[in-house]
């Protein structure tokens, strides 16, 4: 991918895992209208590419995301959000297993990306907020709908009223992030947990990415995906065979 001047998102693709990088350092890894446009053709890119199974989202250096730029809003806050919305749907329907890895600041668009991952992985030192009470903004519905199912009434309206960072401790305890650890932990972890995710059905995982998303129309789809893809043959002959599976199934090109 082309970098967007200095404010870019960069990727790699490795053993299956696609990592994308925030990286905008000057302002913390701020997402300017560029970068929150940039994405959802990326990850529309990485979709489509049978050689990702897993997608990692993290930010450069020791921040993964301070929000939106605030210098790059001008008078239309309205278009940024819109452009931060899409880009925020298009990370939660990316139909391959999601995770965020988050250290230093988490903070308003940031939390909106981290919050549309399947899961988060957090450093002990990182700090998370939702912060447009201080801005005037209104949180968009869809956020604030994505916020709640993750966190709870409570901690949403905490965290939306007030605009206060939380730490590590109360958002595991809330359920904003699903694992904390520190130093060269959190990277091994990440390479460990990326790779068994890269080594499970990718067939189970989308389905159920979709079940659990309130999908539940989709019995009658994703039972003839399963029956012409395969991966429950070879499931359970690498079961009997004690061995690894090599499952087969790919995301279809129209799968929506």
């Amino acid at each position: 991918m082309a970098p967007l001047s200095s404010q870019q998102l960069t990727h790699t693709v490795t053993g299956g895992v696609a990592t994308v990088v925030i990286d905008h350092p000057a302002r913390r890894n701020a997402m300017t209208d560029t970068m929150w446009a940039a994405l959802p053709p990326l990850l529309a890119e990485l979709a489509a590419d049978p050689a990702v199974r897993v997608l990692v989202l993290t930010g450069a250096g020791d921040t993964f995301c301070a929000g939106a730029d605030i210098s790059t809003l001008g008078e239309d806050a309205g278009a940024a959000q819109r452009l931060a919305v899409a880009a925020e749907e298009a990370l939660a329907a990316f139909p391959k297993p999601t995770l965020a890895v988050v250290r230093g600041f988490c903070v308003g668009g940031g939390c909106q990306l981290a919050a549309a991952c399947d899961l988060r992985f957090a450093a002990e030192s990182a700090l998370f907020g939702v912060t447009p009470a201080k801005l005037g903004i209104v949180y968009p519905a869809s956020s604030t709908r994505r916020l709640t199912a993750l966190v709870g009434p409570a901690t949403a309206k905490y965290l939306l009223f007030s605009g206060e960072l939380i730490g590590t401790e109360r958002a595991l305890r809330s359920g904003l992030v699903d694992e904390v650890l520190d130093g060269p932990a959190l990277d091994e972890r990440v390479a460990a947990f990326t790779r068994v995710l890269a080594g499970r059905s990718l067939l189970t995982q989308a389905a159920a990415k979709e079940f659990v998303a309130g999908r539940t129309d989709r019995d009658g789809y994703w039972a003839g995906q399963a029956r012409g893809s395969g991966d429950t043959g070879e499931g359970v002959a690498a079961f009997l065979e004690r061995r690894a599976p090599r499952f087969g199934w790919t995301v279809p090109a129209t799968s929506g």
